[in-house]
């Protein structure tokens, strides 16, 4: 399950070719390349000469490379892009466009031709090149255009194309297949056009299906009313369904899928949609990356589960298909008439010979249910981002071509520099794979041979080397003294013993730097235990509380703004410069506090769902006004005998402030306590700022103070 949808194209495309009689050109006559390669192109018109490629390699200035215009009505795509072309030129290739190939992707024939192509009036002189680049199968009319000597790299489905690929091996036509690229090879993931192409199908579903579907795909919350995300299910997680998965969830929709392949799992969550299962155990993984055909009591599991979710879904987006079999059934007549009117289903498996994966979609449009279900089955989602999916499919084409690359030192020659040439061999696991016709690898007879079924690329074991290395590391480990840990620990130990006691001498008989280097110690491996179990999802909103609380600066500022020490003087004794910095720390801190918790508040609730609860946090206000009013009348106490004995309240209520905001902090471990994390921060800086403002007014702050320090506050907030 969830191949790309693209492969139902390529064999729907290629269907028209079956049966054809090609007509036959005259046998060109192969010359043995000179021993120095002149830098002169070859002329267009010469014969081809990448006839025997496979038995000696090939210099690019004597090979051309011709681009045909797609014929297909409902094709945009071309096979090669200007920039490109540009890019074979460099490397001495000859390339010939065929005029307008390009101009329903927006790529004039003038762009062409800066980039270094020739462009060609007519198809046939097209077809003449040695290496013909193309999207779709040949048509009947293509076909017969090519001859011995030639090669033809494009789509085939050659598993329903069998008589085609024998009509182009008996004219003596190489033929690279584009979806034979073994995918389990990774360097041949460079040219895979089946994964490029339908990465683009499965976003331009997605643009379909908005288009189609009669609301938003975003929830919002406006004036006039709430408005519910669309709910979007995918069915099939391979290249096009996480790429629809990744496109819905952009637009705001709430994304649900399945596949039958549990490794699937791990990719949907990452693009941040919901898993879906069914209660029955069977794996769908198949060979080649493609999902395999189920049993029959998985499909009655997963018929009833399907029944549930298409119930609950808006949009629907279905890209099951398995190569060379018709495409399994998804979504049922029963489903349907259980959805909602108005809802969407894209069948990416649409297809007139292979079926879909959605009962009553008709190939290339679009289908209503009586209850108002519209079925969409375009066949040609790629194509209708012509120029995007150009310019991929031709950066695939350049990378296989590229892979044929031979040094000229691997080519014999004794320098390796020299001419790029091309050489083809079976060796190549990814040529072996695609070659699905050549006159150079014949049956044994002399005849040529349509290698269809190409053989399977297995990939290779692990090496007995590393194997060996493996097991003999894992036999050092078990030779390891059992006393080592044990001794490195207590070596890590023993040097912070001693930074502990250089600590201490460099202290001496100072008080205050001892308190501080307690306080320094205490506070770093309280912060570094809380922070380190934030989960990784909340770390945006952990830096914007960890800021708002690193406003607590406003202490130090508001010291210096609201000083009224008798042992120093009255306030005009303290030096201009210090009141200027306690002012801007103290304007500059409110911006880091308000604007920190706003931040981290607007945060949190995009982690909100629509059916979760309301949150009351405002109530935290009262005891967080019952504290700050509690210190001021514990320590002011307006005559009070027991007031000169509870001075230090202000001290006792700043350590729970630094108490509350490492509880904050601590409350962004995870997600349901982040938003208590953040109103405990807020709670733990009010806090702090509340028993300065107290212990200042205890200490013989003026009123003109107060509002000088609000205003800057307040400026600052």
């Amino acid at each position: 399950m969830g191949s790309p949808s693209s492969v139902g194209l390529a064999l729907l495309l290629a269907s028209s070719a079956l049966g054809f009689q090609p007509k036959h050109r005259p046998l060109p006559t192969w010359k043995p390349l000179p021993a120095t390669v002149d830098k002169e192109p070859q002329s267009w018109s010469s014969a081809p000469r990448i006839q025997k490629w496979s038995e000696e390699p090939v210099p690019t200035s004597y090979i051309s490379i011709g681009v045909p215009k797609e014929v297909f009505d409902e094709e945009r795509r071309v096979a090669q892009t200007p920039e490109k072309v540009s890019q074979l030129v460099e490397k001495g290739f000859n390339v010939v466009v065929e005029s307008g190939a390009g101009l329903l992707a927006s790529y004039t024939d003038k762009a062409y031709e800066a980039a270094g192509a020739r462009i060609a009036s007519s198809p046939a002189e097209v077809w003449r090149q040695d290496l013909v680049l193309k999207i779709h199968p040949p048509t009947l009319f293509e076909a017969g255009l090519l001859g011995a000597g030639q090669a033809l790299v494009s789509l085939m489905a050659p598993q329903g194309n069998a008589e085609l690929v024998d009509s182009l091996a008996e004219q003596g036509v190489s033929v690279f297949a584009l979806d034979a690229v073994p995918r389990m090879l990774s360097r041949a993931q460079a040219f895979d056009v089946l994964s490029s192409q339908a990465n683009i199908a499965g976003y331009r579903s997605v643009v379909e299906c908005a288009h189609e579907f009669g609301r938003l795909f975003a929830g919002q919350m406006t004036a006039a009313g709430k408005q519910a995300p669309a709910k979007v299910l995918v069915l099939g997680a391979g290249v096009a369904g996480l790429a629809a998965i990744q496109t819905a969830k952009g637009l705001g929709a709430a994304v649900k899928a399945y596949d039958v392949r549990p490794a699937a799992k791990e990719q949907v969550e990452s693009m941040g949609g919901h898993f879906l299962t069914v209660n029955f155990q069977e794996d769908g993984s198949g060979a080649g990356g493609y999902a395999k055909e189920m049993s029959d009591e998985y499909k009655e599991a997963e018929r009833q589960k399907m029944l549930e979710w298409t119930a609950e879904a808006d949009v629907i987006i279905t890209t099951a298909l398995v190569p060379g079999r018709p495409a399994p059934k998804l979504v049922s007549q029963e489903m349907l008439q259980g959805m909602r009117p108005g809802s969407v289903v894209l069948d990416m498996a649409a297809n007139k010979d292979t079926g879909g994966n959605v009962a009553g979609s008709q190939a290339g449009g679009i289908a209503t249910t009586e209850n108002g279900v519209k079925i969409i089955g375009y066949t040609d989602l790629p194509s209708r981002l012509p120029a995007t999916a150009s310019e991929l499919f031709a950066k695939n084409l350049l990378n296989f071509v590229n892979s044929l690359e031979v040094t000229a030192k691997a080519a014999g020659e004794l320098s390796s520099k020299g001419p790029v040439q091309l050489r083809v061999t079976l060796e190549d696991e990814a040529v072996n794979c695609m070659l699905v016709a050549s006159p150079h690898f014949t049956d044994g007879k002399g005849a040529s041979k349509n290698r269809w079924p190409t053989p399977l690329y297995r990939p290779p074991p692990p090496k007995a080397k590393a194997k060996a290395a493996a097991e003999a590391e894992e036999a050092v480990e078990m030779e390891v003294d059992p006393r080592q840990p044990f001794v490195e620990g207590a070596a890590k130990a023993s040097l912070l013993s001693a930074a502990l006691v250089g600590a201490g001498v460099l202290c001496r008989e100072d008080e205050s730097s001892a308190a501080l280097l307690s306080s320094f110690m205490l506070s770093s491996y309280a912060g570094y235990m809380v922070v380190k179990g934030v989960a990784p999802a909340l770390h945006s909103p952990l830096m914007a509380v960890t800021n708002a609380i690193s406003g607590m600066t406003a202490v130090g500022g508001l010291a210096l703004v609201l000083h009224a020490n008798p042992a120093v003087g009255d306030l005009k004794s303290l030096p201009p410069a210090a009141l200027a910095l306690g002012a801007l720390a103290t304007c500059v801190s409110a911006v880091n506090v308000v604007g920190g918790f706003r931040v981290a508040g607007k945060m949190l609730g995009l982690f909100r769902r629509p059916g979760d609860p309301e949150e009351f946090y405002a109530l935290y206000a009262v005891p967080l006004a019952l504290a700050v009013g509690g210190t001021a009348l514990a320590t002011l106490g307006g005559g009070d005998p027991l007031a000169a004995s509870l001075s230090q309240m202000p001290t006792v209520a700043g350590a729970a402030a630094a108490v509350l905001c490492i509880a904050g902090i601590g409350g962004l471990a995870s997600p349901r306590a982040a938003s208590l994390g953040n109103v405990l921060g807020m709670s733990g800086v009010g806090l702090g700022l509340g028993a300065t403002v107290v212990g200042a007014a205890a200490g013989g702050a003026t009123p003109a103070q107060f509002l000088e320090a609000l205003a800057l506050l307040g400026g600052g907030g």
